[in-house]
This record gives C-alpha cells, structure tokens and sequence, in this order.
C-alpha cells in the first residue's frame, strides 16, 4: 500500500489551463474516483500521476518520495486505459509479461507471477490466447492484469469501461473494486460516470474547469453538494429559481421558510425529495407525464411559471397525464452564485403566496 500527496498541481497547455492548483491527498488502500465533465482536467491529473504529462508546476509524492519528475517506469504506479492498449503481436501471456521481461526477471518467475495476475482477473487458461480472440470485457481483464503484475504502489484506472456495454460496465466495476480491496492496492479512477463513482468510490473528487469543486464520500456528495454545479452533475436534481425576502424562499406558487440573507437564491430538491399529492384543477404543478421504471415511477412535472421538475413516488402510484398535484418537499439545499446556503428540511411549512392559490404545500 502507498500515499499519494498532490500538491498544487497545475498544467497548462499553449496557453490554456487544464488543471488550476489541484491539491489532494489519498491514503493507503483507498479508492478515490475523480470525476467531472470533459474539460474538467481530470485525466490530465492522472496522466500527470502517471508521469505521462509534466506538470507546469507543483509535487506529487508517493510515500514521501517526489516522483514529480521521473518517467513513467520510474514510477511505482500502473496505469489502465480506455483504449486498452495492447499489442495485437502477442498473446495474452507475452502481453502481461512484457513488462516483467524488461525487469529481466527469470522465466519461472515471469510465468508464476503472470499466471496469478490472470487467476486474479479471471482469465486463468487464457495466456494462450490471442487478444483478437477476447470480448472487450476480457481484453480490459487484460490490460489489468498487466499492470496488476508489475505489484504497483498506486493503480490509475483512466475511465477503462468506457467503451463496454451498461451490464459488461456493471460487472466489472464490481470485479474490480473487488480485487482491489483484496489487494489493498491504492487507486485512483477516472470517469465521467457518476453511478460508477457512487458504486465504487471511498471518496469522489469533483472537478470543473481544472479545479475541485468538493471531495468527499460519495453519500456526503450526494446528499451535501457544496456547490449548485455538484448539486446538478451528481445524480438528479432540480432547480427552482427565485429570491429570498424576510428569511422567505418566495416563488410566484409558494414559500419557503429559509434561514438566509436576503437576494436571489435557488432551491435544489432531489426527485426522491418530492411527494405528490392530488391537487384541484389549476392548482399546483401539472403532471407532463410519468415513467414506470419497475422499481418506481419519474414524474415529469411543470410549475405554472414554465418551471421543468421531477418526482419519484412509488410504483403502485398512477399520475394522470396533465393531472394537477401539490408538492410536499423534504430535504433541500439554497444556492446563490454556484455557492451554499444551506441544507435543511423545511420547518413550519410553506405558506401561501400573496395574490395567488397556494401550489405547493412544504
């Protein structure tokens, strides 16, 4: 097991900041996911882990040592890639040994440690075969095992199921994070997949335009973004613009009570937050349509003002398609300017708007 220390690392290219003052330390054993939209410099920050960028400037240590300037085989690190990367020339053995080869290691050696790496992938017996010959699934077991074998200190995995199918994607990502638990093995993972960073992480590195907008554990992302770009790219939600007045949320259906200075605002409600409620005709939100997804049903909804939400309610529950429904909101979170507020449950109610029926009831 190993640290890896990050300090102020920046990379610019032709003028352009990829990564902006990135700082981060990832303790032994832990799998931390970086995740953010393309652009955000999160593979930039693994390739420079890898040595496979330089840094315009800062440190990356790993166990005290800065390995900032060495090359890649320098490095006590294994790198997995997207495109897979291997050689079509070679077998699957010759593949996962190449490297061992070049450490000048006995044939004995090379072949034991070889045959463990493909036992710990699940490809036992397939040294023999030719890489054409694998499932995309099969390959990445692969290029793994080829990195796994070299015993690296710090594992960086560079969104490796990209290109696979939604089960194929599920199952590995199951398969690997089980291994590296076993192995203990410190990793780093990029995606752009927010449920695999949900699904695997001990800790999730949010980043936009080069910088990190929140890093926490994932039910702490989730349930307390610190930021509305963190609220928006993890999982859904939904915004509700307006402004703050005499510690009141106030939008042209409804108030909240909030505890805030006054100004523009906006609230963030996740789908799961919200429960309907059968409301009289032209009152409330209109129910646009409604998605049974087996376990639970998405409801489409718009406010009067043009405002898009959703709601999760149960599966036994039917909506109507241009039904009137309140909304009874729990937990939220009030933005202004990307920055938080707060994070609360409503207390007291809402109340009715001045001049209008009340449409949702909190």
């Amino acid at each position: 097991m190993a640290r890896l220390t990050i300090d102020n690392l920046r990379k610019a290219f032709a003028g352009t900041v990829a990564v902006d003052d990135f700082s981060l330390d990832v303790a032994d054993g832990e799998l931390v996911c970086l995740l953010g939209p393309s652009g955000s410099g999160k593979s930039t920050v693994l390739r420079m882990i890898g040595g496979f960028e330089q840094p315009s400037s800062g440190a990356i240590r790993i166990d005290g040592q800065d390995v900032t300037r060495l090359s890649p085989e320098r490095r006590p690190t294994g790198m997995v890639f997207q495109s897979h990367a291997l050689w079509s020339h070679m077998n699957v053995f010759n593949n996962i040994a190449f490297g061992l080869k070049l450490r000048r290691l006995s044939r004995a050696e090379i072949r034991d440690k070889v045959e463990h790496a493909l036992e710990l992938v699940g490809l036992a017996g397939y040294g023999t075969r030719q890489t054409f010959q694998l499932s995309g699934g099969q390959q990445q077991r692969v290029a793994l095992a080829r990195s796994l074998v070299l015993e690296p200190k710090i594992l960086l995995l560079d969104e490796p199921f990209a290109s696979l199918d939604q089960h194929l994607r599920e199952r590995l990502r199951e398969e690997v994070r089980d291994i590296q638990q076993r192995l203990g093995i410190t990793t780093l993972f990029v995606t752009h997949g927010q449920d695999e960073a949900l699904a695997m992480a001990d800790r999730i590195v949010v980043l936009r335009n080069g910088q990190c907008e929140q890093a926490d554990a994932p039910d702490v992302v989730y349930r307390n973004p610190q930021t509305q770009f963190v609220a928006g790219f993890i999982g859904q939600m939904n915004f509700i613009s307006a402004s703050v007045e005499g510690g009141r949320f106030l939008h042209p259906d409804f108030m909240l009570p909030v505890n805030v200075p006054d100004g523009p605002a906006v609230l963030a409600v996740r789908p799961e937050a919200l429960d309907l409620a059968s409301a009289q005709a032209d009152q409330g939100a209109i129910v646009l349509r409604s998605t049974d997804f087996g376990s639970h049903i998405m409801v489409d909804l718009q406010l009067r003002d043009g405002t898009r939400l959703k709601a999760m309610t149960a599966p036994d529950q039917r909506w109507q398609k241009r039904a009137s429904v309140h909304l009874n909101v729990g937990q939220f979170a009030l933005y202004r300017d990307n920055h938080l507020l707060t994070i609360g449950q409503p207390v007291g109610g809402s109340e009715q708007a001045p001049e209008v029926e009340p449409a949702l009831s909190v």
